[in-house]
């Protein structure tokens, strides 16, 4: 199953990739959230391989995914990839620079069964795929702002 949004961000795409590159700002609002999360380096600078082990209450089970930074190319392009007790997935951050000033921002989550239990949780999720496309849609498009946003405080 894939979700998909595309966001034009008024900031030079060397900025946003660095903003995008502060996971300690994505462990505190996950933590915000209630899911628990653990650096699996101790390394704060983004490197090839690096992880996270997270633990989160989903449909009323407790669940752990493994998250790995899988591709690193700055400034162009992340790729994290997900492994859980029944899904799979990867996210993928494109940049494209537009302008010297504006740059154009791709995220792609795409999630995949492993186990029956898992194309069950799919397959409920596919029931309601317009709903959270919406949803995806409107985080990534509100992310982008705040991207903008900080990006003029900073400037």
């Amino acid at each position: 199953m894939q979700f998909s949004s595309k966001e034009d961000i008024d900031a030079p795409a060397a900025d946003v990739f660095a903003m995008l590159c502060e996971f300690e700002s994505f462990e505190r609002l996950a933590i915000r959230r209630g899911i628990e999360v653990e650096r699996l380096q101790d390394s704060n600078a983004p490197v090839l391989g690096m992880g996270w082990r997270a633990v989160f209450d989903l449909r009323g089970k407790r669940r752990e995914a493994t998250i790995t930074l899988d591709t690193y190319d700055p400034p162009n392009a992340m790729r994290f990839t997900t492994v859980s007790t029944g899904l799979d997935g990867f996210l993928d951050l494109e940049l494209v620079p537009l302008s010297p000033r504006r740059t154009r921002m791709a995220v792609v989550l795409n999630l995949k069964p492993r186990t029956l239990p898992g194309r069950l949780l799919i397959q409920s999720l596919k029931l309601a795929k317009a709903t959270l496309t919406k949803r995806f849609k409107l985080k990534v498009a509100d992310y982008a702002k705040g991207l903008e946003e900080r990006h003029r405080g900073l400037a």
